[in-house]
């Protein structure tokens, strides 16, 4: 089983409309699996029917037993975080700043503070609109833990792959190179860098291919909105050829990709010229020469 991981140093690069785009040329031979579930959008693009759903719990939040709490105080004075308040006569966590330490319960001598695992989102399966399968995500507003429920994705597309005997996964991961990042490399057997003709484009194209090299995978690069900015573009082909970065396409600007997305659709279901056979010609490339 091979999992190409697709990934940008950034927002805004198009990697989330590539990545459908290669979802629906693949049809039915991959399982696709959305990793970027701090702003998950996949959906938009592929029409999942959310067949199955099921929440998902992660990490520890502290909260007290109003009725045996004896209003010491001692879990407020070493809490480092700041929340635990007075409301209405009450000591009372705020969630959004505990950080599940423990150290409250520990001091409380009534044993009164507790810690549990909270519902941080929900994960889903469906079936998507090529007839393919999609395994999806979202993280709630504020909430921690986004790495553990990418690795609860991926470890859903495996097995979903494994029951369907799909050789192939399909990873749409999270822009930046954070922990939810790192998340979507695990067992990626080839890593497509998505870059736009910029100077933070290339800023940051040049931290992702760092983290991607620490891991010793092998990855390629695509330029999207290529013809924008041709000196820059020139740059990161430079700085591609200096490290060995295979670059995969270039690929023109076109106001049909965003003409696509209001309509709810890939650009490869909207164009008919040269575009769509240049996104075509890449994912044939990523599957016979890299993978």
């Amino acid at each position: 089983m091979k999992e190409i991981v697709i990934i940008s140093g950034k927002g805004g690069t198009g990697k989330t409309s590539l990545t459908a785009s290669f979802a629906y040329l693949a049809g039915t031979d991959v399982v696709l699996a959305d990793c970027d579930v701090d702003a998950a959008d996949m959906h938009l693009l592929m029409k999942p029917d959310f067949a199955t759903e099921e929440a998902f719990f992660s990490g520890k939040i502290a909260s007290i037993i109003q009725d045996d709490c004896i209003k010491c105080g001692k879990c407020a004075t070493v809490c480092r975080f700041n929340a635990i308040h007075i409301i209405e006569d009450q000591y009372v966590v705020d969630p959004l700043n505990c950080e599940g330490c423990g150290y409250c319960a520990r001091v409380c001598p009534t044993e009164t503070i507790v810690n549990e695992s909270p519902k941080v989102g929900d994960w889903y399966v469906s079936t998507i609109k090529t007839s393919g399968t999609m395994v999806h995500a979202k993280l709630n507003i504020g909430a921690d833990n986004s790495g553990k429920l990418v690795a609860k994705v991926k470890n859903e597309a495996r097995q979903r792959a494994k029951d369907l005997q799909k050789e192939l996964i399909l990873v749409d991961g999270s822009p930046g190179i954070g922990c939810p990042v790192v998340s979507s490399l695990t067992g990626a057997s080839f890593v497509v860098l998505i870059t736009e003709p910029s100077v933070s484009g290339l800023h940051d194209l040049k931290r992702v291919y760092q983290l991607v090299k620490n891991f010793n995978l092998r990855s390629g690069c695509i330029i999207n909105k290529a013809d924008i900015n041709k000196l820059k573009s020139k740059d990161i082909k430079a700085f591609l050829k200096e490290n060995e970065i295979s670059l995969i396409s270039e690929l023109p600007y076109n106001e049909q990709f965003t003409a696509a997305m209001t309509l709810g659709k890939t650009i490869v279901e909207v164009d008919n010229n040269h575009l769509t056979e240049l996104i075509a010609e890449a994912w044939k490339s990523i599957i016979n020469k890299y993978i």
